[in-house]
């Protein structure tokens, strides 16, 4: 498309050129304007097309988040605060301001009795440790039982393999010493016929 339009323009130029002289001026301006508008007419390359972007793949769902266990150390935290709110009500009565020895000693006491909650806790921590390494215990002494159950099983039935291979060599030992008697019978008859 492009050619089938140069090609007039380049003919048109070349023809200018050569009758210029021949032909008036309005001519040459009229035919100058007329290969103006066909340059005009050319067109103009387009620009490449951009390709497309990638579409993004859609963000998955994240899952919900299971809701985490407590620690123990904030466990034993709040049971320490609920004590202490528990024990807050025997203090009421006490007049206030309590003087400072006695209240240095309520301070003591509770000091006290939360480390004596603490160790509480710390040996039934021990305590369910302890039964859990117990009952891991029993389990592989059942195991252990149950193969040894096993073995004991297995002997016998070795030993009653035995036995019957026993048995089988003492029929065969029979039958070889019937066989060696009626063979001394028979040589006993022929030696008596002849």
């Amino acid at each position: 498309m492009l050619q089938l339009i140069c090609l007039p323009c380049v003919l048109l130029i070349r023809q200018t050129l050569l009758k210029q002289k021949s032909k008036s001026r309005y001519l040459l301006l009229l035919r100058l304007l007329l290969l103006l508008l066909l340059l005009l007419l050319l067109p103009l390359p387009l620009p490449l097309p951009l390709p497309l972007p990638l579409p993004l793949p859609l963000p998955l769902p994240r899952p919900l988040p299971l809701p985490l266990p407590l620690p123990l150390p904030v466990l034993l935290l709040l049971l320490l605060l609920l004590i202490v709110l528990l024990l807050l009500p025997l203090l009421l009565p006490l007049p206030l301001p309590l003087p400072l020895p006695l209240l240095l000693l309520l301070l003591i006491v509770l000091l006290l009795l939360l480390l004596l909650l603490l160790l509480l806790l710390l040996l039934l921590l021990l305590l369910l440790l302890l039964i859990r390494l117990l009952i891991l215990l029993l389990l592989l002494l059942v195991l252990l039982l149950l193969l040894l159950l096993l073995l004991l099983l297995l002997l016998l039935l070795l030993l009653l393999l035995l036995l019957l291979l026993l048995l089988l060599l003492l029929l065969l030992l029979l039958i070889i010493f019937l066989l060696l008697l009626l063979f001394l019978i028979l040589l006993a008859m022929l030696y008596n016929f002849f």
